[in-house]
């Protein structure tokens, strides 16, 4: 028997109606897909020819923070997001990751130029190229414009001191690992500053901030440096002098304000009232600080340049106030006033390096801690250090 057409347009609706219903439980039933580091393009004029990466967590909030992570020599951004634990706090807390790289055509061993005059000047270069990242994340992920930060390892943390310096008003706080302190390098050679240092008097490193955007009178930017005493690629006297640069832009004394002992033999020091923050980790070698494994305060894998120490991640990441926007007290003891005299040691400059008082570096030593400079690496030179605290000694007595 013949249908009506009417009747098969009712039937040929309802149909379609039942797939389009099941198309949309289908839906529905699917997994969200989960976050990736993705690559971004069209982000600026990208003067400085450095690729975008971005990281949004599931479920990023408005008005989230974000942190730019910059990797080190020989490094790219994958490799710097996967193994510095910065995902697994992206995740926990809700904020995004901005993760430029550097390319072998614009440096052989995809260093970022922090050595370079035309990179290393506000509105020039890899430094605008890393700004421009940063215009683009806040326009398109709608995030807080006065909260980002930035971190980074070695060349990337020199970078970092690039950025917090040319670029004050874009980042609350950063962080430089095993970094050196802003326009160390020009003018003094690179090998100069990673090999020997470069003393300057805290006023004349400030000045050179100062001097990056001349005229600014906003706030500058917090600053946690991390570094390690054994490291030989990055002297740790880097440490001292980004200390002495970043406290005197920010107005605070060179004398840590307290001092707190850390798991895996970490000291650190706070500057002035949590302005600037240093740490220092016994032992360990050029790269970033990772705890690998699932506590609170653990993170990152143990590679190439992520040495199994301590968290920095965790850490910076409270630091920055990541945790919800509130940025705790160091979690460890303070250093008890001392009740008993302090122990104070002479001896040469070669009997205190092997006492493990003191280092070397280019031919020098300089007392552990405080990494003060003693003079002549040999047995005819002669000081005398005073301990103030864990692996912490000063001249004189």
């Amino acid at each position: 028997m013949r249908r009506s057409s009417s009747l098969l347009t009712r039937i040929a609706g309802a149909a379609a109606g039942l797939a389009l219903a099941a198309a949309a439980v289908f839906t529905v039933a699917m997994p969200a897909q989960a976050a990736t580091l993705t690559q971004v393009t069209g982000f600026g004029s990208n003067p400085g020819n450095l690729s975008m990466y971005a990281y949004r967590p599931d479920g990023l909030p408005a008005s989230a923070p974000a942190v730019v992570l910059l990797h080190g020599c020989t490094q790219n951004a994958s490799g710097y997001f996967a193994n510095s634990g910065w995902q697994k706090y992206a995740d926990q807390w809700k904020f995004a990751l901005i993760v430029p790289q550097q390319s072998s055509a614009n440096q052989s061993l995809s260093c970022f130029n922090w050595f370079t005059e035309g990179d290393i000047n506000r509105g020039q270069g890899e430094a605008l190229s890393i700004k421009q990242m940063v215009d683009y994340a806040k326009s398109n992920y709608g995030l807080d414009g006065n909260r980002i930060y930035v971190s980074g390892l070695s060349a990337g943390g020199a970078m970092t001191s690039v950025m917090l310096a040319t670029y004050p008003d874009v980042f609350a706080a950063g962080s430089v690992i095993a970094g050196l302190p802003y326009r160390c390098s020009p003018p003094a050679s690179t090998s100069t500053c990673q090999y020997s240092g470069v003393d300057k008097t805290p006023a004349a490193w400030g000045d050179l901030v100062r001097n990056a955007y001349s005229g600014y009178t906003g706030r500058r930017p917090r600053v946690s440096i991390w570094h390690g005493t054994s490291d030989t690629t990055v002297v740790p006297m880097n440490a001292t002098e980004s200390r002495d640069q970043w406290t005197n832009v920010l107005g605070v004394s060179q004398t840590p304000t307290s001092t707190a002992s850390l798991p895996a033999g970490t000291s650190l020091e706070v500057y002035g009232s949590d302005a600037v923050r240093l740490y220092r980790v016994s032992g360990m070698g050029h790269g970033t600080p990772v705890d690998p494994g699932s506590a609170a305060d653990q993170c990152g894998t143990a590679t190439s340049y992520f040495l199994d120490t301590i968290c920095s991640t965790y850490r910076d990441a409270l630091f920055f106030g990541l945790n919800g926007g509130v940025t705790p007290t160091p979690t460890a003891t303070a250093s008890p006033t001392p009740t008993a005299a302090p122990v104070c040691v002479t001896a040469s400059n070669y009997a205190h390096v092997t006492a493990g008082r003191a280092y070397q570096s280019g031919g020098y030593a300089y007392a552990l801690g405080s990494n003060q400079k003693m003079g002549l690496y040999n047995t005819f030179n002669t000081s005398t250090l005073k301990q103030t605290g864990p692996s912490y000694w000063v001249i004189g007595c």
